[in-house]
């Protein structure tokens, strides 16, 4: 075979066959196919598409590129979760310790910060001593006794979506729904799991704004996982505003720390949590049905039973033991800490969640580099939802900043960004659908 023989029949919309697809992701591991190949092959993914038997063919040659988790030696369902990105988005630090109190095994690997939207990886990062890239065995035995662990991207899953992303990065390919639909499932099937549920964003804080986008993904993951033999469901929610009430690293870890305590809980962030947590075990036959399965749940959470589930990962993987105790002693503090008030008095009619989101790189909690340190205490607490009302004394958010500058930089863009009306907006609903 010859990889321009493979790019011209995809470029003139010919279906590749499975041996053709296999050939060249052999060829990107191994460095025998070029750079250019590579890119010209996305640009003709991108213009003419790929049906779901090329994309199923495509996720297994790049999930089959590297290492293949094998748990063998657990006796429970092997679960995971992964989210299209948004802002504020802190789920899976509450949702894993749940799913592994109910009784289900979850090797949750997760991202840095993409754009404007922030990586589990980096709100870990923010505790003192975590390791998000521990050692393999570490985290086996730390999945085997503790039910979940949350850690970082690892070299050595999927290693060819790692060089086909970088170049899709650089050649402007990024929008494809199959290369997306390999990109994410590559690296969750190669983490051994049974059972995936996908969070997938719409709205004006999510990579996929417009709602038949954010379906045509979700549907596109879900159809080419059962071709790749694993079970997976899909949630369509909101993302129109920020999700709970902080944005930030260490400040989205302290709201994660509260849920699980259940001293606050934002209504939609738990909402959109249990039905996730519960769809999944519903997937894993725990439950013969989603309410059976969020009332366990909720029972897990009042009890303090995922609390205390979180706090044992968390002294597995390097962190303080006393974490859930002295959280506010542990996590780094900003030096200002002020409120930001409307423009105008009224309801919080909409806001521009994205540009919130990129606000949180010029409080340096986001990267402008790959090797940037970050300002883990940088963010807002106390943020506003759609439909509160918020005036000259009951404020928009609090920022969290490292010097009067970089408060002013967020107070202006929290002020422009968040628009107020004198008639409360209606309310979406935070899930839109759900896809099987």
């Amino acid at each position: 075979m010859l990889p321009q023989e493979i790019i011209r029949r995809k470029r003139d919309r010919q279906e590749l066959t499975n041996e053709e697809i296999c050939f060249f992701i052999k060829g990107i591991t191994d460095g025998s196919i070029a750079d250019c190949q590579i890119g010209s092959f996305t640009m003709a993914a991108f213009l003419n598409g790929l049906s779901a038997e090329e994309t199923a063919s495509l996720t297994l040659a790049m999930r089959d590129s590297g290492e293949i988790l094998k748990w063998s030696k657990l006796d429970a369902p092997i679960v995971d979760k992964h989210s299209s990105g948004g802002v504020g988005d802190k789920i899976s630090l509450m949702l894993a310790p749940m799913l592994a109190a109910a009784g289900v095994y979850v090797p949750m690997i997760s991202g840095r910060g993409l754009g404007h939207t922030g990586g589990t990886s980096d709100k870990l990062d923010s505790i003192p001593g975590y390791n998000t890239q521990p050692s393999r065995d570490l985290f086996f035995q730390t999945v085997k006794d503790v039910g979940c662990a949350i850690i970082g991207q690892t070299g050595n899953l999927a290693p060819a979506d790692k060089k086909i992303y970088a170049i899709r990065d650089v050649s402007a390919t990024v929008e494809s729904i199959p290369l997306i639909t390999a990109s994410i499932l590559s690296k969750k099937l190669a983490a051994g799991l049974d059972n995936l549920i996908m969070d997938v964003k719409f709205g004006n804080g999510a990579f996929m704004e417009d709602i038949d986008t954010a379906q045509e993904l979700a549907r596109s993951i879900v159809d080419v996982a059962k071709l790749a033999g694993t079970q997976a469901k899909a949630l369509l929610t909101d993302m129109n505003q920020v999700l709970g009430t902080t944005v930030g690293n260490a400040v989205e870890v302290k709201e994660a720390v509260d849920y699980l305590k259940g001293s606050y809980r934002d209504i939609r962030l738990h909402n959109i949590t249990l039905n996730l947590a519960s769809e999944l075990l519903v997937m894993s036959k725990c439950f013969d049905n989603i309410n059976d399965a969020r009332g366990n749940l909720i029972k897990i959470l009042d009890s303090g039973k995922a609390l205390e589930v979180f706090a044992h990962m968390i002294a597995n993987l390097g962190g303080p033991a006393d974490f859930i105790e002295k959280t506010d002693k542990y996590l780094p503090q900003a030096a200002i800490i002020k409120p930001v008030f409307p423009l105008c008095a009224g309801y919080v009619e909409s806001m521009n969640t994205r540009n919130i989101g990129l606000s949180i790189i010029g409080l340096k909690g986001g990267r402008t580099t790959p090797e940037q340190k970050l300002d883990y205490a940088s963010g807002y607490t106390s943020f506003c939802q759609i439909g509160d009302y918020v005036d000259e004394q009951t404020p928009i958010a609090f920022v969290h900043a490292a010097n009067e500058e970089d408060y002013n930089f967020a107070a202006d863009e929290l002020q422009r960004n968040i628009i107020t009306s004198i008639d409360k907006p209606k309310l979406l609903p935070p899930i839109f659908k759900t896809m099987e």
